[in-house]
Order: C-alpha cells, then sequence, then structure tokens
C-alpha cells in the first residue's frame, strides 16, 4: 500500500506540523501552539518566515522588541493558560539567539512550557566563518546554541530534513509531561531549513494532545494516609502544581473536611481565595507571620505541587527538626527531597486517593480554628501597614492595598523581581483563583512587562478570566526591559502598569545593608553619579508616552486612586508612576541562609556573621 508524501523545506513542514497540533481546555478544541513570538534576521527571515507567513491566519505571528522579553511574554502566556497552551518564539542565530537564553532559564525555573526556535550556523560549514557565529577552535559542532542546554528540558539541532518526524513530538512530550515540563529548544541550521523532502502525509494530520495525569502508587498513597493519621499540627504547602493540576478545589475541600490549613507558595498563591475558611497565608522567607508560625508548630507537612525552594522553606529552618514531610509531587526529583515520603503523581489524582485512604481521620478539632486565629491577626497586621499615613511618601504597602482595591475581580497581577515580590506575596488579597503570578521561581528582572503582554494575550477563549493584566514593579525593573509597552500598543493587548519610584535597587540594598555592608552602587544616591544630592529621576510617564501608551504621574495615594479609575477605562496600555518609600517594608519573614564574610574588617559585618551562623544552625541538614 502506498502512502502519499507532501514534498516540503524543513521549515515549512515544521510550521505546518505546528499549526496542526490541538489540545482540549474546559472541553473546547484549541490549537496548542497559540501563536508565534517573532524577530527575523540571518538564520530565521529567509526560510522560517516564509512558511510562517503562509499559514499567518492560523498560526499568527506576533513582533517582539528585544528576543528576552518576546520569550519572556511566552512565558508569562503559559502560566496564565496553567501550562495548557503553548507559546513559540524564534530568533535568528547569534546574540538575538543569546537573548533568549535568560527566558529559557525563566521558563525552565517555573517548570513553564515554551518553544524556542532558533537560526544556526550552516551544517556543511562551506560559508564558515559566518556573521554572528562564534567558533571554537577544538569542537567546531559548537554554536551559541549550545547555551540552551543548561536552561532547557529537551534540546535538538536538526541537521536533516527528516529529523523533524521524531523531535518534534518528543519536544511537545516533554512539554506536556508535568513531570518534566519547562522549555524546549531546537536549532535550526540555515542550510538545513531550505532543504525539501518527502514527508509522510500523515505527519500533517491533526493531531490531538492531552496533558497526563499520573496516578501514584497505591502503597506510597497507603503510607502517606498512615503518617498523616498521626499528626496533631498538619499542616498543607500548596505550590504551583496544584494550579496547574487544576487542584485548587479539590485541596480546598480535602483540607476543609480534614481541619487541616493550606499556606501557599510563590508559585502556589492565587490557588485559593485570601479569605478561603483554609487559606493561612504565603509562607517562607517572603511569607506571612501565620503561615511561619504554623510551619514551626507542624508535625507532618503535605507539601503538594512545590519544588521546596528556599524563598518557601526558609532556607529550610522554617520547620522544627522532628517534622515529617509528606511530598506529592508529579516529578520524582520535587517529591524525594529532603527525606519526604515520597508521593509521586497528578495532583488532583492523588489527593483524591489520600481523601479515599484516610477514611474517617480528621485534625485535633481545635486546629483549623487556631489557624485561622493566626490568620486574622495576620490580616489585622496587614491593614496596619496599608493603611495611609501623613508620610510624605507612600510605602509599597500602601500602593499595593490601593492597586488592589481598584482590580477587578478578574484582573491579574503580576509582578517578579525586586521590592514588590515580598510586599505583594504578603498584602495582596486575591480575589479570584488562578489572577495571581509572582515570577520568583527565577527572580527574573524584566519579566514582568513582557508577561503582562502574554497574560493579555491569554485573556479570551476557554480558561481564560477575562481580565486586564495588572503589572507592578520598580524603577530599576522598568529600565532594565521596558519595550513591551510599545508592543501592546501595536498588538492591542491592554494591561495597566504601576511603576513604583524609590531610587533605584531598594530591596537587594536592604539585605546588603543588613548584612553589615554600608549602602554601595544600588540606590542611586549611592551610586558613582555626579550629583548624589539630586540624583536623576526618569520621568516614566513621559517615557511610556513615547511608546503609545496612556501615563499619568502620580504624587499621593489619592492621585494613585483616581489615576487607576482613569486607565481602567482607556483602550489602551496604561503606565502609572508613583514615588515610593526605600526603606519601609512589612514584617512577617522566615529566615534566608546567605553568604556573608567569614572575616571582615568591619563589625557590622561580624555582627551579621554571627547571625547567619544561628540561621544555619536551626536548618534541616539532610533529615
Amino acid at each position: 500500500m502506498e502512502h502519499s508524501t507532501i514534498r516540503l523545506t524543513m521549515a515549512q513542514a515544521l510550521v505546518r506540523w505546528l499549526a496542526a497540533q490541538m489540545t482540549e481546555i474546559d472541553g473546547q478544541r484549541v490549537p496548542l501552539f497559540a501563536g508565534v513570538f517573532g524577530i527575523f534576521g540571518h538564520g530565521n527571515v529567509t526560510c522560517l518566515s516564509e512558511a510562517l507567513e503562509a499559514v499567518q491566519d492560523r498560526l499568527p505571528t506576533w513582533r517582539g522588541q528585544n528576543e528576552q522579553s518576546m520569550a519572556l511574554a511566552a512565558v508569562g502566556f503559559a502560566k496564565a493558560k496553567r501550562r495548557r497552551q503553548i507559546m513559540v518564539a524564534t530568533s535568528s542565530i547569534g546574540p538575538g539567539a543569546l537573548n533568549m537564553v535568560t527566558a529559557a532559564g525563566t521558563a525552565h525555573a517555573n517548570r513553564l512550557p515554551v518553544l524556542l526556535i532558533a537560526g544556526d550556523t550552516f551544517t556543511n560549514r562551506l560559508p564558515d566563518p559566518v556573521l554572528q557565529q562564534v567558533e571554537h577552535y577544538g569542537n567546531p559542532s559548537i554554536t551559541v546554541n549550545d547555551a540552551f542546554k543548561a536552561v532547557t528540558r529537551y534540546w535538538d539541532r536538526i541537521s536533516h530534513p527528516a529529523q523533524i518526524l521524531q523531535s518534534l513530538p518528543q519536544a511537545v512530550g516533554a512539554m506536556l509531561d508535568p513531570a518534566d515540563c519547562g522549555p524546549a529548544f531546537i536549532a535550526l541550521p540555515q542550510d538545513t531549513q531550505e532543504l525539501a523532502f518527502d514527508y509522510p502525509a500523515e505527519f500533517f494530520e491533526e493531531r490531538l494532545w492531552t496533558i497526563p495525569r499520573p496516578r501514584p502508587d497505591r502503597k506510597s498513597v497507603a503510607d502517606a494516609a498512615a503518617l498523616l493519621k498521626t499528626a496533631k499540627t498538619p499542616l498543607i504547602i500548596s505550590g504551583g502544581g496544584v494550579r496547574y493540576s487544576g487542584a485548587e478545589e479539590a485541596v480546598a475541600k480535602f483540607a476543609a473536611e480534614r481541619g487541616i490549613p493550606v499556606v501557599e507558595t510563590i508559585a502556589g498563591k492565587g490557588g485559593l481565595t485570601h479569605y478561603h475558611p483554609v487559606h493561612a497565608g504565603p509562607i517562607g522567607i517572603i511569607g506571612s507571620t501565620s503561615a511561619n508560625a504554623l510551619a514551626a508548630e507542624a508535625d507532618v507537612i503535605l507539601a503538594i505541587g512545590t519544588r521546596l525552594q528556599d524563598f518557601t522553606t526558609g532556607s529550610w529552618t522554617a520547620f522544627s527538626r522532628d517534622a515529617r514531610f509528606i511530598s506529592l509531587n508529579a516529578a520524582r526529583f520535587d517529591a524525594l527531597k529532603h527525606r519526604a515520603l515520597a508521593v509521586v503523581g497528578d495532583a488532583l489524582e492523588g489527593v483524591a486517593e489520600l481523601d479515599a485512604a484516610l477514611g474517617g481521620w480528621k485534625a485535633p478539632a481545635g486546629h483549623l480554628p487556631h489557624a485561622q486565629a493566626l490568620f486574622k491577626d495576620w490580616d489585622a497586621l496587614l491593614d496596619d501597614h496599608q493603611t495611609p499615613t501623613n508620610a510624605p511618601v507612600p510605602t509599597y504597602a500602601q500602593v499595593v492595598n490601593v492597586v488592589n482595591k481598584a482590580a477587578g475581580e478578574n484582573d491579574t497581577l503580576i509582578s517578579a523581581a525586586g521590592g514588590l515580590p515580598g510586599e505583594v506575596a504578603k498584602g495582596w488579597r486575591v480575589k479570584t483563583p488562578n489572577s495571581f503570578d509572582l515570577e520568583f521561581g527565577f527572580s527574573c528582572m524584566g519579566y514582568e512587562i513582557a508577561a503582562g503582554w502574554g497574560c493579555a494575550m491569554a485573556q479570551s477563549g476557554p480558561g481564560a478570566l477575562g481580565g486586564t493584566p495588572i503589572v507592578m514593579l520598580g524603577d530599576g525593573t522598568y529600565m532594565m526591559m521596558n519595550s513591551d509597552i510599545y508592543s501592546t500598543v501595536l498588538s492591542g493587548h491592554k494591561m495597566i502598569v504601576i511603576v513604583c519610584d524609590n531610587g533605584g535597587y531598594a530591596v537587594i540594598s536592604r539585605l546588603q545593608q543588613f548584612k553589615g555592608v554600608p549602602g554601595f552602587n544600588n540606590l542611586l544616591k549611592d551610586c558613582r553619579i555626579t550629583d548624589k544630592t539630586n540624583p536623576l529621576h526618569v520621568d516614566f510617564a513621559k517615557h511610556a508616552e513615547s511608546m503609545g501608551a496612556a501615563a499619568r504621574r502620580c504624587e499621593s495615594l489619592a492621585d494613585l486612586e483616581a489615576a487607576l479609575d482613569w486607565a481602567k477605562g482607556n483602550d489602551r496600555t496604561t503606565v502609572i508612576s508613583i514615588v515610593t518609600d526605600a526603606y519601609a517594608w512589612v514584617p512577617g519573614d522566615a529566615d534566608w541562609d546567605v553568604g556573608v564574610p567569614e572575616v571582615s574588617d568591619r563589625e557590622t559585618v561580624n555582627k551579621a556573621r554571627e547571625s547567619q551562623v544561628e540561621i544555619r544552625s536551626k536548618q534541616r541538614v539532610g533529615i
């Protein structure tokens, strides 16, 4: 029996295959690849762009302003879609490709799917060295694209047109696997893209992909149930895996019926609404007093869908040395950490099976009310710090509160690096599940505005909240990457951006000085500048206006309230700036292990070293 073939270039075949992949969200069939972010240059403009132009009605291409930021927009899109749809980002060779490495690291650390495609040098090497090629004398097969190997879950270089028959399905399989989920990278040498090949017609048939839900081993579930039944002060840590599994309601129901308080990681925040009866706050270094108190008291901790990063565990100082961990995670690597009782499987399936195995067991009757009392105290402490005062400059906490109150039920808060992550993790009261995106797995400065663009794209179709992304960032991060304000104006994807101007990198200056080092090279006034008494401040509103956004500069919290009301009525991206205090922070933090000099001529550093040694003495090391 003869099989029909279609003769296409490798680039044409790749694009046709991408456009034929489908998935389901809330019962509706949608494209698996929702679109492409692209900046064309030599290496992808002659062949790949020719192929993309031909399918732009089915696989739209959006032009970015910077390769890193467009790939970060793809990360933000994947997070907003809870890993159920994927964007592609493509660049030329050399610096264009390398610009995407940071975004790949962000996706890898956060376990988010993005398909990165970069042009490459020639496999035949006849024109070498080509423009933008970095040569390795002892290994001529290495190109800059090898840098992606450290920050991707799947990596391939297509040296023959037939290779995509095997490579593309494997890339998708890695991106959709809950255990292996992360970015995939494919390098396309320039001479391979142009080659024609007779591809099997079946390769381009529409294919429906589903995300697997691996069920845990029965014995591990039974062992976990037996351990949990011994608990007097149990605690659930809900991570990002709960949200990606769609297990938020199941975890909340399980916790309520069993009388177990739930604290959230940074990636997990937003799985529960702020005032849900079992919610006890964010845990860890930028966590709440309530969650951290419960962590210290807990005898059995059920960690669901979390990789237990140091900001969650307080560098493993937040828990009693005698506490036992049960880790329910789709990834074996994460489930085995710190000698936890590993339950390897999907969060939704795992919670259901653990619930069945527990029978009629419940935590002691007073445990959840105790957690609720701690959380009520925490909420009151937030009110104290968020209430306006007569101070001439508002604090982050006060600004966060004003923005939080103005946000619509379905608006999504986006933040990432600097001082704002601590303030929004603590102080943002989530109104609707999955309306909160704090990228702190990689703490990538520059994620915020780019992710706002990706999130705005994701606010349509099945499973979308339909609100407006609200991006909060500091002046330092704004200066690092802001060009996607222009992208959103061009593409018609509205977001609201709040720039908190506190005169530099304030939170890292706080850490620097807390560990005994004088303020140095972080706040503008502490940098090598011409006028330390009056550093030049950027007019962020005028800058944003120059990129086509609506913009307003605020002098007070009252101005901010009015500006937010105005911004909600605008038809395009709106940027609001407000000067913010660089020294006031909401308390509630856990300990953090960082390197402090063992010897120093500064007494302040020596005292900080003593404190750090004390912190390390409390760590759970290898237990």
